[in-house]
């Protein structure tokens, strides 16, 4: 069994609890069906935040989904002048038997932009 992290983001048109629920959502729902994940593979997940972001926590949104017991954490993005606006990244550590390459991380609406190469159409 070997732990893997799984990377992905996305953005909210507006800073509010509703949109930032329903991104996150979005965003978790859409790497865990990519990749195939179960609920006990998820070791942790860790959020990151634009400073325009603060009406909610990611991590609430995740709760919400019904993952309870697994450890979240929300941060603030670094401020880098230019940086994309409205922005959630999010971190995911798994235990699998998959190796590297077969992670499939996820950028969603505006954050496409982060990750270009490997942006899904």
């Amino acid at each position: 069994m070997y732990v893997r992290a799984i990377r992905g983001a996305i953005t909210v048109d507006s800073n509010t609890e509703s949109d930032i629920f329903s991104q996150t959502q979005k965003l978790i729902s859409q790497i865990i069906t990519k990749n195939s994940l179960k609920h006990e593979d998820i070791i942790s997940i860790i959020f990151t935040v634009t400073d325009d972001i603060t009406a909610a926590y990611p991590a609430a949104a995740v709760r919400q989904m019904g993952i309870v017991d697994v450890p979240l954490m929300c941060m603030r993005e670094m401020k880098v002048p230019g940086s994309l606006e409205k922005c959630i990244r999010v971190l995911i550590h798994i235990n699998t038997m998959k190796a590297k390459t077969d992670m499939r991380h996820v950028y969603l609406e505006g954050a496409k932009c982060l990750r270009p190469d490997i942006t899904e159409e």
